[in-house]
C-alpha cells in the first residue's frame, strides 16, 4: 500500500504535488481530522514535500546562465551560480 502511494507521488508533477500538499495542510490546520488519519496524511505530506524538493532541485540543476560576448551575442552557457 505504501509503495503504491510512493509510486503515485513519483508520477506527480510539481504543481500536482504542491496542490496535494496544500490540501493536507488545510485539513490538518482545520483540526477536525481524527488522530490516526492525521498521522497518515502527515506522512503523505512529508513524502509530497520530499518529491517537491527533488523536482525543484532537478529544475535548478537545469537552469543555465547565458554568457555574452563583448558584442552582446550569446557565447555559450555555464551552470547557474550557487550563491
Amino acid at each position: 500500500m505504501a509503495e503504491e502511494a510512493n509510486n503515485e507521488i513519483k508520477g506527480m508533477s510539481f504543481e500536482q504535488a504542491l496542490e496535494a500538499l496544500e490540501k493536507i495542510v488545510e485539513d490538518l490546520e482545520r483540526g477536525d481530522v481524527p488522530l490516526d488519519q492525521s498521522i497518515k496524511i502527515y506522512e503523505r505530506g512529508e513524502a509530497l514535500k520530499k518529491h517537491c524538493d527533488r523536482l525543484l532541485k532537478a529544475a535548478e540543476d537545469k537552469v543555465e546562465k547565458i554568457r555574452l560576448s563583448r558584442e552582446g551575442q550569446a557565447a555559450g552557457s555555464e551552470p547557474l551560480d550557487e550563491s
